[in-house]
């Protein structure tokens, strides 16, 4: 299922991955202290993210019904689409023309494309 989370939403999503489940009350309590949302603008996104079929609100437990790292999989192929023409080695030299990668961080990249060379095997 394809599906489009907004900023606004993404950051909601963030405080429900973390809390889940959790009462819609207490959602919206959540919301105003870390986003400074009043309880009609969390019941608002909330109506919507449910209309999307992103979230689920029954009986006041709000539960994702997509998980984070979904979204991020989904959004990230969007942005590369959308930026790059869907070309991850575009993406990748655009990015390192401005910065560096640790020892560490190069390591971890290059165990990636293995693991991602391997399974397409």
């Amino acid at each position: 299922m394809e599906y489009h989370i907004n900023e606004s939403e993404y950051r909601f999503m963030d405080i429900l991955w973390d809390t889940e489940p959790v009462n819609s009350m207490e959602l919206a309590s959540l919301c105003r202290e870390r986003l400074g949302w009043k309880k009609s603008t969390t019941y608002t996104v909330l109506r919507n993210l449910g209309e999307k079929q992103i979230v689920r609100n029954e009986n006041a437990v709000v539960r994702a019904l997509i998980s984070r790292e979904e979204a991020q999989k989904q959004e990230s192929r969007a942005f590369l689409e959308k930026k790059f023409r869907g070309s991850l080695p575009a993406f990748i030299a655009a990015f390192l023309r401005e910065e560096k990668l640790t020892p560490k961080e190069a390591r971890e990249l290059q165990e990636l494309i293995n693991q991602a060379s391997e399974e397409g095997e």
